[in-house]
């Protein structure tokens, strides 16, 4: 990672002052040649030709484009109107929100997410996660969209506390967790529409220029990054069996469970897209594994009742219904031994996942790493030495 040198802009920029603010920021940034140079504009008023000829100076000593950032309306404008904004990474100041006295909707491994007002709801990142991490999934956010994938439309980025954020449009909306803590009679309709949804998007293939990363390739990157705590044979086993996964060019939400699904006078909206990738559509469907079959098992124990109902957004009775009317109508599977025999056949699929997020979530965590390659050991590689060919 390249170093950085931040400056900072004060007050007006002008003929009177553009000499002297010039030495400074020069002077600033030779003292670390090579940095790449980011200005925060956050207290700076006004900026006239005179200062932005000194920016077109400060450009040429930075390796890579000028970034400003905290730029106030009236800054941005002058740049936009000069047409400063093609030549620097302009980014205005974000807005500030608060989610004190706001409704709780739920939450993921990346953030939580609120409902500000009767049309909006805010995505609020985990602290320690970057701008520039929320604004990447804003754009995949974007992208879907455009797609035709049935997502909420992302607005402005925000900040929140320490943290950053996303406001969405989302109309007098609840999710599918929601409903079913509320009414779980209605499980069998809302998770068969859950996953006819699923199918659709399945049926997307996005463009080559879609931007969107390969599942297989990130499952691949994770083996190498573990791989120096594997012997070769194990690592030989399980780059074979990534390897066997089928290619597929399918949109995949990343994330697709009754939290990120949104329903609004009837309709399906889908939120928390910002791990959307391509690749085959079991990657997918072990998510929902996950999240219905092998978190209630492993985590039963260990949370209250109401932290468990945080989890999943209803409480983990429910799960197996969830997870059987799911799997059922997704595969089009009628009896529970069918149903049985479909989960067992994506288990070791499942083991690849839960080891891989496992390392994702908590692989920075070094007491962790040591729990997390022995599962790998003890039940991924078991699991994919039965591993039939998937059959879809």
């Amino acid at each position: 990672m390249s170093a950085t040198k931040t400056l900072y802009l004060e007050g007006r920029i002008d003929s009177n002052n553009a000499a002297e603010t010039e030495k400074s920021l020069l002077t600033s940034a030779e003292e670390s040649p090579g940095a790449e140079i980011i200005i925060d504009a956050e207290k700076l008023t006004y900026i006239s030709s005179a200062g932005l000829r000194v920016l077109m100076k400060l450009r040429k000593l930075s390796p890579t484009p000028l970034k400003i950032l905290n730029a106030s309306n009236d800054v941005y404008n002058i740049m936009e109107v000069t047409g400063f904004t093609e030549l620097f990474d302009v980014r205005k100041k974000l807005r500030e929100i608060s989610v004190d006295g706001c409704e709780f909707i739920g939450s993921g491994g990346y953030g939580k997410v609120y409902r500000l007002d009767a049309e909006t709801i805010a995505k609020i990142y985990n602290p320690g996660l970057t701008l520039e991490f929320v604004e990447r999934e804003r754009n995949i956010s974007q992208k879907a969209f455009l797609m035709g994938v049935p997502t909420a439309i992302s607005y402005d980025a925000v900040k929140c506390g320490d943290s950053f954020g996303v406001v969405y449009e989302m109309l007098d909306a609840e999710t599918v967790a929601q409903i079913i803590s509320r009414d779980p009679a209605r499980i069998p309709e809302l998770c068969r529409k859950s996953a006819e949804l699923l199918k659709r998007l399945h049926q997307i293939v996005p463009g080559k220029d879609s931007g969107l990363p390969s599942r297989k390739q990130q499952a691949s990157a994770w083996l190498e990054s573990v791989s120096g705590s594997l012997t070769d044979e194990e690592a030989g086993k399980i780059r074979a069996f990534i390897d066997s996964i089928p290619d597929r060019n399918t949109f995949l939400h990343g994330d697709f469970n009754s939290k990120n699904i949104m329903v609004r006078d009837g309709e399906f909206q889908l939120i928390d897209i910002g791990d959307a990738a391509i690749g085959h559509p079991v990657f997918d469907v072990v998510g929902l594994m996950l999240v219905y079959i092998i978190l209630p098992k492993t985590q039963v124990g260990r949370f209250t009742p109401e932290q468990r109902r945080g989890l999943l957004g209803f409480d983990f009775d429910y799960a197996p219904e969830v997870w059987r009317t799911m799997c059922g109508t997704y595969f089009g599977l009628s009896s529970q031994a069918e149903i049985d025999t479909q989960t067992q056949l994506l288990m070791p699929c499942c083991n690849l996942m839960m080891s891989w997020h496992g390392f994702r979530l908590l692989g920075n965590d070094p007491e962790m790493i040591g729990a997390l390659i022995k599962s790998v050991k003890e039940r991924l590689i078991p699991a994919i030495e039965n591993a039939a060919p998937l059959n879809f």
